[in-house]
């Protein structure tokens, strides 16, 4: 069984820029990404990279957002800049391995950015 931990979640103003990290215990063969979920809301992906560093953003976060991985190292990152408030969520790491299709989760790090 895969962990998944996550960092550097917080308090940001509008405007500000925050790090996510996310570090798996073991080696992650699929696809790794980040949801969101806010509050009273469904977890919706952010952004997600495959094996092979094919990245994808959804809409609202693209050109603000980007995610980047180390295959060596088993982790994910998520640079966020020019944050508005409704970018506050719980942000989770999620990662899949490519043959079992085994799922992981983190634990989710609350993202907040205030007006």
């Amino acid at each position: 069984q895969v962990q998944l931990v996550e960092s550097g979640g917080g308090l940001v103003q509008a405007g500000g820029s925050l790090r996510l990290s996310c570090a798996a215990s073991g080696t992650i063969t699929g696809s790794m990404g980040w949801y969101r979920q806010p509050p009273g809301n469904q977890r919706e992906l952010v952004a997600s990279i495959t094996r092979d560093l094919r990245t994808n953003y959804t809409d609202s976060v693209k050109g603000r957002f980007t995610i980047s991985r180390d295959i060596i190292k088993h982790t994910v990152s998520l640079q966020m800049n020019n944050l508005k408030p409704e970018d506050s969520a719980v942000y989770y790491c999620n990662a899949e391995q490519y043959w079992s299709k085994a799922i992981y989760w983190g634990q989710g790090t609350q993202v907040t950015v205030s007006a």
